[in-house]
């Protein structure tokens, strides 16, 4: 079996959660994996046998640690399997625009170079009660236009846990 290293970038948690099911996911079949947080990432990508990376899209932009670690590890990431995933409310839920999201995770991947095996959207959450008062009323604004969640005494989400399930299913498959 394979060991896995999934490094994420979050903001609000959301996308470190998506990260620990997809671990869950690979372990239940019998592979070891490794969830790190990208910004404090001590391991070396070379000593794992495929990797997935992971981030969280805030107002419009992938958050600005993962670049240059994809940059450092690219030849890496290439001679094995990898894959990326982007979460945001882009991805779904109020007002989602599956284009636009996929759009960011498409920039992120020119502007670095890498080609991953695989990759996806995912919706995220509103985490009202992580937001600063500023932000937690910037998104009132945003999702209320949008025709969605602006209860700020308690969070939404919006991840599509199969989506993510079947993601997992799929890598798996490029697994020894």
């Amino acid at each position: 079996m394979s060991k896995v290293l999934i490094a994420y970038a979050t903001t609000e948690g959301q996308t470190a959660r998506i990260a620990e099911r997809i671990a869950q996911a690979l372990q239940k079949i019998g592979h070891t994996a490794d969830v790190l947080s990208a910004n404090e990432l001590e391991a070396d990508p070379k000593e794992y046998d495929a990797v997935i990376l992971g981030a969280s899209i805030h107002y419009g932009h992938h958050p600005v640690c993962l670049g240059p670690l994809v940059q450092k590890y690219r030849e890496v990431l290439e001679t094995k399997p990898s894959a990326f995933f982007s979460v945001s409310l882009s991805g779904g839920g109020p007002g989602a625009r599956p284009k636009t999201a996929r759009r960011y995770l498409e920039v992120f991947l020119r502007e670095t170079g890498w080609h991953p095996g695989q990759t996806a959207t995912f919706a995220g959450a509103l985490q009202f009660s992580r937001y600063p008062w500023w932000k937690r009323m910037l998104m009132v604004m945003i999702v209320g236009f949008a025709g969605g969640d602006t209860d700020t005494s308690r969070d939404y989400e919006y991840t599509d846990w199969t989506a993510v399930a079947e993601f997992t299913e799929t890598f798996a498959k490029h697994l020894t």
